[in-house]
């Protein structure tokens, strides 16, 4: 991405959560050899007082003679997905706290217009659109839709996710005021391709394709692994992903956060590749298996529906238990009580069951912070990574279909 986000010509960004996914000394080193600053004005480290990955806090650039004054903001939520950093070692600030103060300073520096980059949910840009003076636009990411709203006079812009879609902005002075129009425009296939970026991705995918080309299995139903299916609902690709952990780990039950699934697409029937898996699982996960009480595992359930019908990362898709959830009822009240089966038997509060999930949840992000402190039965350099562990899955499947031969009889 770094070749192509300099040739693109990005002049700033925001950190989102995943640019943290390999800790920060890769993304220091990272942004050493990117064109243009990355922002970060609410979160800071607790040890050196600076933005946490040495993020910029506000700038203002001179623009066809107007001073435009930018800052980064992110939700706390955004917090709880780091895999690779602790919590308590960052210092948050409010974003609506934060948005306030820099605006302040902004205006105070000569800025006549100032933007938030943001990497945040709706709910969290529409407070801060609601709650601050001074933030005439709003360029959000994280949600991985498109949209557009005005909200108490600022507008705030999403322009989808994974250079799908890109949003022109045209802004024009009149007085002390701003006009906006707005264009949306997707990447599809009648767009000219840019020679440079081309050769870049060629680069690259001609080393992988026949990586990418292989047939792990041939499926006879669509997957859907739509954001808006995996994050509100049971879907049979959670559902294929989490049987895949059982088999692998013969734990008594499975949990997986949604937000692992990343492909945001109808996989059709037919071959199933390699390339299929990689979009729906690109992060490299471990995968454990803990202890939990049946207690526990009704918090990590409330956790997991906490913030329906949002679009949240932490639904969870599971294998070896069943649940129901009242949406109406109060967060953290939701579960079902008499709903939930382990195994096909009602769960016991002070039964102790052994549960897979990702290293990224017994670590307690996401909001299961339950998981934290449960003990581990194998440590993260003997687990399996999950990726693999359903390769490993559609082989099975491949040798029970007499698809392929069984040569160990293993």
């Amino acid at each position: 991405m770094i070749p192509i986000l300099n040739a693109v010509g990005v002049h700033f960004a925001v950190f989102g959560n995943h640019e943290f996914d390999f800790g920060v000394d890769v993304l220091e080193d990272y942004i050493q050899q990117m064109k243009f600053p990355w922002f970060l004005s609410n979160v800071y480290d607790r040890f050196t007082s600076k933005p946490l990955g040495h993020g910029s806090v506000k700038k203002v650039v001179k623009w066809n003679n107007t001073k435009i004054g930018l800052m980064g903001l992110v939700e706390e939520d955004w917090l709880d997905t780091l895999p690779t950093i602790n919590k308590p070692n960052l210092n948050y600030i409010d974003y609506v706290k934060a948005g306030n103060k820099i605006s302040a300073e902004l205006k105070a520096e000569g800025a006549g217009l100032i933007i938030a980059m943001t990497h945040m949910k709706w709910i969290n840009d529409v407070r801060l659109a609601q709650n601050t003076q001074g933030i005439d636009l709003v360029l959000g990411g994280h949600d991985h839709d498109y949209g557009i709203k005005k909200v108490n006079g600022t507008w705030i812009v999403k322009s989808g996710s994974d250079f799908r879609n890109f949003s022109k902005i045209n802004i024009r002075k009149f007085g002390a005021s701003f006009q906006y129009t707005f264009q949306r425009i997707d990447i599809l296939r009648n767009l000219e391709e840019d020679s440079f970026i081309k050769s870049v991705v060629d680069d690259y995918t001609q080393n992988l394709q026949p990586l990418l080309e292989e047939v792990l299995c041939p499926i006879d139903t669509e997957l859907d692994g739509r954001v808006s299916t995996v994050r509100r609902s049971e879907s049979n690709l959670g559902n294929l992903i989490t049987n895949a952990m059982l088999e692998a780990t013969h734990a008594d039950v499975a949990l997986l956060n949604s937000g692992t699934l990343c492909s945001n697409h109808i996989h059709p029937a037919g071959d199933f590749t390699m390339h299929d898996l990689l979009t729906i699982l690109p992060i490299v996960d471990p995968l454990l298996v803990v202890r939990i009480t049946g207690g526990q595992l009704l918090e990590a359930l409330e956790n997991g529906v906490y913030r329906y019908p949002a679009l949240d990362g932490r639904f969870p898709q599971v294998a070896g238990m069943e649940f129901g959830f009242d949406p109406n009822a109060e967060p953290g009240h939701r579960i079902i009580r008499d709903s939930v089966k382990i195994q096909g038997q009602y769960l016991k509060k002070n039964k102790v069951y052994q549960l897979a999930i990702k290293e990224y949840l017994a670590n307690g992000k996401d909001g299961y912070v339950m998981f934290q402190n449960c003990p581990r039965m194998y440590d993260t350099e003997t687990a399996q990574i999950l990726s693999t562990v359903v390769v490993n899955h559609f082989e099975s499947i491949k040798i029970v279909h007499g698809i392929k031969k069984c040569i160990s009889g293993h």
